[in-house]
């Protein structure tokens, strides 16, 4: 059952006002609780801007670590100055989101109201609303015709950012390659993209999600519960680190010289060490990516609706239920995508 039942509770009342929108809003830092479903003000396109009419969005682990700051080690300050020391700066959490353009800013020609788009927001968020806006040269792109939104909506904060870690590895056929965490959104997407390149991939997650992540890819599990990957005498090329618990001295042991540590999170120890020696012991440690484009949205979008691909989607929930889905995924339990249904 929803939380946000009523206006006292948190729901916004429904109104045919184009000049505002709802949107899951929070404006302190805490629990589920801190959530609300609000009315505010509807964004309009700048020039150069597309403005889109969410349908679906993802709520991730990065929207539960800004939330409630349960951030790596060392990283609060960097954070909170970021995003907000004592309020956030942005109240509106969502990183990417799956919709159709209502309306472009001057100068746009790349995309016309009514196109199904994907879209990344990253650090900005702001995609838990009915409305949101991006650059037309950013990272967005058109959606198949053969996904759905929600379909679309788990695409976007997992692939794109397992994408460009494998890219900066050079990460290709024939490599070895071990994913932690290779259940959750990146990881899900980690294992597909480096299978889809010709990689051996291993895949450290629990018994329970072996079957999930054997579908997608993987040519051998380890199940945490039972093994370390650590001590198994394994080398490797690439390790994708998803979890946070595998720094440059656990995972060095399974990696080959010229292999590559891939930080998808880290604390403030490995950040630092990895900007100023980013290679030791002959292992690269990769924090740093490109940014994503357009165009690598729309190579994933492509993939995926070509069956290449596969979005892992654990849990749908509408907007009023989403203190629900900051619930679940808050347990650090969910399989690839927990997405909220807006539009």
């Amino acid at each position: 059952m929803s939380d946000t039942i009523d206006q006292t509770a948190g729901r916004a009342p429904a109104s045919d006002d184009r000049s505002t929108m709802r949107a899951a809003v929070y404006r302190r830092f805490g629990g589920p609780d801190v959530v609300r479903v609000e009315r505010m003000p509807r964004p309009t396109p700048a020039a150069g801007e597309v403005l889109v009419r969410v349908h679906a969005a993802s709520v991730s682990i990065a929207d539960h670590r800004v939330r409630a700051r349960d951030v790596p080690r060392g990283l609060k300050l960097p954070v909170a100055l970021a995003l907000g020391m004592f309020r956030p700066k942005h109240p509106v959490l969502g990183m990417d989101a799956a919709g159709v353009v209502e309306a472009i800013g001057d100068g746009v020609t790349a995309f016309a109201p009514g196109d199904r788009v994907i879209l990344l927001r990253g650090a900005r968020f702001g995609c838990h609303a009915e409305y949101t806006t991006i650059a037309a040269d950013g990272a967005i792109a058109r959606i198949p015709d053969e996904l759905s939104f929600v379909e679309a909506a788990a695409l976007v904060f997992g692939f794109a950012t397992a994408q460009v870690f494998l890219d900066a590895a050079g990460v290709g056929a024939g490599d070895a390659v071990l994913v932690n965490g290779a259940s959750g959104a990146v990881g899900s997407a980690a294992v597909q993209l480096a299978h889809r390149r010709g990689a051996v991939v291993t895949a450290v997650t629990s018994g329970a999600n072996a079957d999930l992540v054997r579908s997608l890819g993987a040519d051998r599990i380890v199940d945490y519960t039972h093994e370390d990957f650590a001590a198994s005498g394994e080398r490797y090329d690439a390790v994708v680190e998803c979890v946070g618990n595998s720094p440059f001295s656990r995972a060095r042991r399974v990696l080959r010289s010229g292999g590559a540590l891939l930080l998808v999170i880290t604390d403030l120890p490995g950040l630092i060490g990895a900007k100023l020696r980013p290679v030791r012991g002959g292992i690269r440690r990769i924090e740093t990516v490109e940014k994503v484009s357009g165009a690598d949205l729309a190579e994933i979008a492509r993939a995926a609706g070509s069956g290449e691909l596969r979005p892992v989607v654990d849990r749908v929930y509408d907007l009023d239920e989403i203190r629900e889905a900051h619930r679940y995924v808050d347990t650090g339990r969910k399989r690839g995508n927990v997405i909220v249904r807006i539009g």
